[in-house]
């Protein structure tokens, strides 16, 4: 049986938040230990301004479609669940 399409609503900043926590922090972590022998050594800030560099964009154009994707197909199976 064929489900009509619907809308699903936009995030709310709690949801977004917590996809863009679920995006950022494994994110972060591979970098830091696959950059570690590299910039370990560097000041913070410079450390801090490479990893952004790297992270914004996997997060951005990587992570948080897919997460927006399945977000949505959770929030859409909930309502076709039939009690």
């Amino acid at each position: 049986m064929s489900h009509p399409t619907i809308a699903v609503p936009p995030p709310s900043r709690h949801q977004m938040a917590l996809m863009i926590w679920i995006a950022v922090l494994p994110t972060l972590l591979v970098l830091n230990y696959a950059l570690a022998s590299i910039i370990g050594d560097w000041p913070i800030a410079a450390r801090t301004f490479v990893l952004a560099t790297v992270a914004v964009p996997i997060v951005i154009y990587g992570l948080m479609p897919q997460i927006q994707r399945a977000r949505g197909h959770l929030m859409t199976s909930r309502v076709h669940k039939t009690p």
